[in-house]
């Protein structure tokens, strides 16, 4: 049984203008795809905004350099503690607009604040996040109030490229000798199930998420005048490995994450649904393939997904092409591997001339519990942020830099405090992306309690 846990009530006030200092972040375009190639100046100013922003944190809270931009801020007890820290992360790079922003109706960057939402690249995905975490710190600090056990903030500028910077604090914390009782970080979030039977909101919380890689497809072939073609070219041979890995999905497989998830909507859904939700809990067999008739996100819980995203080959309309490359972006299923899955790859493509590279690539994480001490204080804190909405474990199909941390930490989750409806969402990597200010307001009184709520 999970423990029984209540987070401590917390009446401070909050300071105000939360939206503010998000939209300040908002107005930073910290793309992590430019910055690799060469502009690091806008995270050089956001960097620079945060010691603005939060002159209590970097008064009192030591920050260490990851990289060049990666942040680790240790907030220590007042009095001298071995138990074992607390991480807390977000990240303050976005992906790019380019392309999309004549479908904005707020320009992306200017971190305009319009009917008592925050709008811009990076509201939700993951300065919001970090606006709610910084803002909870902050007040905390100016109530002089300490944690019982140490707490690190790390926070990450280039998650969205997959960089490096969080696996290196990740194992260089480790090295130093930290295993975190808790790592917490952005994956779930307050979120309406699009499940049938189930209605209201659901603070989702990451157990575990699956592995992510990226495959490169190349071949060769013999070039010349395309008028007179001499059998197969590059381009079609390239063409039918892709068509041969769409036609030849991965199998399904349950993960214990998703079993949970079912098993915790039942108690939520109506009376048919519920009965049902239970039974699927346990008919694993079957659950997992009922799953792959409700859509894309259904799918994604109970297999490896594959989508062919890039393809190159040939230089002229006339010329034929003497090579071809696709790239294949993969999400790995919890129980499976990347080698298993290169070696299915070639398998089905079933064609030596054609060359299968995995260009990078992490395995699926370990599935974290959500019957213990840290789950129980992440639910307990849902309810102070946000009263009546349950908490209900699931599989993260995304990648976060929480991945570096399972090697070797026990209680790994992933959560946002901010409510995200469908349509809200939609705007994480596309267009019109923004957050409720209440949900920003909601976010720190959750954070608040997660800190107060930390056991000795």
């Amino acid at each position: 049984m999970e423990p029984s846990f209540r987070a401590p009530a917390d009446r401070a006030p909050a300071r105000s203008g939360i939206a503010e200092r998000l939209a300040a972040m908002i107005r930073i375009p910290t793309v992590s795809a430019e910055r690799e190639e060469g502009d690091g100046a806008p995270f050089t100013e956001f960097v620079r905004l945060l010691a603005e922003l939060y002159p209590l944190l970097h008064e009192h809270l030591p920050c260490e350099r990851f990289g060049e931009f990666g942040l680790v801020y240790t907030w220590q007890p007042a009095t001298n503690s071995e138990a074992d820290p607390v991480v807390l992360m977000a990240h303050y790079d976005v992906v790019p607009v380019a392309g999309q922003e004549s479908s904005w109706a707020v320009p992306p960057f200017e971190g305009r604040i319009v009917d008592d939402e925050v709008w811009g690249r990076g509201a939700l995905d993951d300065k919001g996040a970090l606006c709610v975490l910084l803002d909870a710190v902050e007040n905390l600090l100016a109530g002089d109030w300490s944690p019982p056990r140490p707490v690190l903030l790390c926070l990450g500028p280039d998650e969205e490229v997959h960089g490096t910077t969080g696996r290196e604090i990740a194992t260089e914390l480790h090295a130093r000798g930290v295993t975190p009782w808790l790592v917490l970080d952005e994956g779930g979030a307050i979120v309406d199930i699009p499940f049938p039977g189930v209605d209201g909101l659901f603070a989702m919380v990451g157990l575990a998420e699956k592995g992510v890689m990226s495959v490169e497809l190349s071949t060769t072939g013999e070039g010349g005048h395309a008028s007179a073609p001499n059998g197969l070219t590059a381009v079609g041979r390239l063409a039918r490995a892709v068509s041969r890995v769409n036609r030849n999905p991965f199998d399904v497989r349950l993960p214990r994450t998703v079993s949970a998830m079912l098993a915790a909507l039942a108690a939520h859904a109506n009376r048919g649904p519920g009965r049902f939700y239970r039974l699927a809990a346990k008919a694993h067999w079957l659950t997992a393939r009922l799953l792959l008739v409700g859509g894309s996100d259904g799918a994604a819980l109970v297999r490896t997904s594959l989508a062919p995203t890039m393809l190159a080959g040939g230089s002229s309309a006339n010329v034929l092409p003497s090579s071809a490359t696709a790239m294949l972006n993969i999400r790995v299923n919890v129980g499976e591997t990347t080698d298993g899955v290169l070696a299915r790859l070639r398998q089905v493509i079933a064609d030596p001339e054609v060359t299968v590279r995995m260009v990078e690539g992490d395995e699926p994480t370990p599935e974290s519990s959500p019957d213990n001490a840290q789950f129980a204080l992440i639910r307990a804190a849902v309810q102070t942020g946000y009263p009546g909405v349950a908490t209900i474990p699931y599989l993260t199909t995304a990648a976060t830099d929480a991945r570096h941390w399972h090697r070797f930490a026990p209680a790994v989750y992933r959560f946002a405090p901010l409510q995200m409806d469908g349509g809200l969402r939609a705007g994480i990597h596309g267009s019109d992306e923004r957050v409720a200010i209440d949900s920003l307001v909601r976010g720190e009184r959750y954070y608040r309690a997660i800190l107060k709520g930390l056991p000795a």
